[in-house]
């Protein structure tokens, strides 16, 4: 782990615990959108700097090695903090469940007034986050990055279009809606060089042809 990352973990940590003391965790329902992923200029700059290698392997692997979803502020975990976050007059219980409200679907143009038809989505998934060098982190940092809210990392989407998106990297699948690939490319190239992540080859050509033309 380079000390760079380590630094960008324990700066990421001490935000959160003063947040969570602040109650700044809990996102105004009228911000309605994840945070704003690097310009393509930008992107394009940094997929530059990525390391290239092959993908790693998945041995290994579990979703319990990126503990999720944390207590943010009160009763309400990371899950809950997006869907009042991304959402529209967001109602929710005493156990800060959302109860109530609208969610529009970047990835495929769904609207839905239901939570439970909607995945938090983490942009780059916690499998191929393991795979481009995340194997190799402690399970805090781990943690921390699958509860990211400041990066462009987690977003509110039809459950069903995540789980067909599942630990595929933009050379095998991106989002059906054309007027999102831009930011979708933005924003992970965005999360991969904040954390120092590798590309493959082929997830870096398929990123460079959508940025090109943003």
């Amino acid at each position: 782990m380079s000390g760079v990352y380590a630094r960008r973990i324990a700066v990421l940590a001490a935000s959160a615990a003063f947040a969570a003391t602040t109650g700044l965790l809990t996102a105004p329902a009228a911000q309605a959108a994840m945070p704003t992923p690097v310009s393509a200029s930008t992107a394009r700059t940094y997929l530059s700097e990525l390391t290239v290698a092959a993908e790693g392997s998945s041995s290994g692997y579990s979703r319990d090695k990126f503990p999720h979803w944390i207590t943010q502020s009160g009763a309400c975990n990371t899950r809950e903090v997006v869907l009042e976050r991304d959402g529209t007059n967001v109602t929710q219980d005493s156990s800060c469940a959302a109860v109530s409200g609208t969610w529009y679907s970047e990835y495929d143009g769904a609207t839905w007034t239901a939570a439970s038809d909607l995945d938090i989505d983490h942009m780059v998934p916690l499998a191929e986050a393991w795979r481009s060098g995340a194997s190799s982190w402690t399970t805090a940092e781990r943690q921390a990055y699958a509860n990211d809210l400041t990066r462009p990392q987690l977003i509110a989407v039809t459950d069903n279009v995540n789980q067909s998106k599942g630990d595929k990297d933009p050379a095998n699948w991106m989002p059906s809606r054309t007027a999102y690939k831009c930011t979708y490319a933005r924003a992970w190239v965005h999360v991969k060089h904040y954390y120092d992540l590798t590309v493959d080859p082929a997830e870096k050509s398929a990123l460079q042809s959508v940025l090109n033309n943003c």
